[in-house]
């Protein structure tokens, strides 16, 4: 199964640009599952689930702007989630479908927040991947120190070696494993390859204040608490950007989340090990009426 490629005109205050995402399954299936991914990845970071869900779902999964086969945004100050946020609002309009059911991770969760927190949100059932309104700051300055680096690889095999260690919590076993996830996401540039991603996403990533930062969180916050739909929460046990004492709060408020753990992963989980891929399928199909 292979899927099918596609773009959506999106605008932003510089104008328009295009927002590719791939479908797999029936595209008259008017079920929609959106797999939206991280800071740094793409939407075939989701190539394993999508197939998984697409007996039951139209799968759907963005790159989002900055990213993949999406364009560049032309003023990177713009690259943040109410960008994001309104260019999914604008996919969700192409797809022509009442409702959805958002699988997030990392960014991907908060695009989710920021979304299905709206009144009249198209988001029915919400699975948010290791990403809270809080964000771990050991996580942060670890992500900080390499996103939007101008690293280059001599060949795949030298860019698996590197990724699997900025990555590792990932916690993918097998070299085979890593070497699915990062092909997809290089690119040749003059016999080199880089990763398809603008390194201008690392501005507003990197100039944030603190007093932004908590701004944007008691927002998220406030987003969070009117959250209607059905929602999962996952964490890696191990992760340093959702931490055990967020993941309770959130439990505690707002959807009051159904939370599963996924232990030996750190941020975040991949939803390619089968188990990982069983808990998101189960939860969802559970609800799905």
């Amino acid at each position: 199964m292979e899927p099918r490629q596609y773009h959506v005109q999106c605008l932003s205050p510089v104008g328009f640009h295009r927002m590719a995402y791939v479908e797999w399954g029936d595209a008259h299936n008017p079920r929609v599952l959106l797999c939206v991914h991280g800071l740094t990845r793409m939407g075939r970071d989701f190539d394993r689930l999508a197939r998984a869900m697409a007996d039951r779902y139209r799968v759907v999964c963005p790159d989002v702007v900055g990213r993949g086969f999406s364009d560049w945004l032309r003023d990177p100050a713009f690259y943040g989630i109410p960008q994001y946020a309104s260019d999914m609002a604008a996919l969700i309009a192409r797809l022509d479908v009442e409702q959805v059911d958002w699988v997030g991770t990392s960014m991907g969760g908060l695009i989710g927040i920021a979304l299905a927190g709206q009144a009249g949100s198209p988001i029915r059932q919400l699975v948010i991947n290791d990403v809270g309104p809080r964000l771990g700051p050991v996580a942060i300055a670890r992500i900080g120190s390499y996103v939007g680096q101008p690293v280059s690889f001599a060949s795949l095999e030298e860019a698996v070696d590197y990724q699997s260690v900025t990555a590792a919590p990932f916690g993918l076993k097998t070299r085979e494993d890593w070497r699915e996830l990062i092909a997809p996401t290089l690119r040749q540039v003059d016999g080199r390859y880089r990763f398809r991603y603008d390194p201008g996403i690392a501005v507003p990533f990197k100039s944030t204040t603190p007093q932004a930062a908590a701004a944007g969180e008691a927002a998220t916050w406030a987003l969070y608490d009117r959250i209607a739909a059905r929602t999962l929460l996952v964490r890696g046990a191990q992760s340093d950007l959702l931490t055990t004492e967020t993941a309770a709060e959130m439990a505690a408020r707002g959807p009051r989340p159904r939370v599963v753990e996924v232990p030996e992963v750190g941020h975040a989980p991949t939803f390619m090990p089968a188990h990982e891929i069983r808990l998101v399928r189960d939860f969802l199909l559970e609800g799905a009426g």
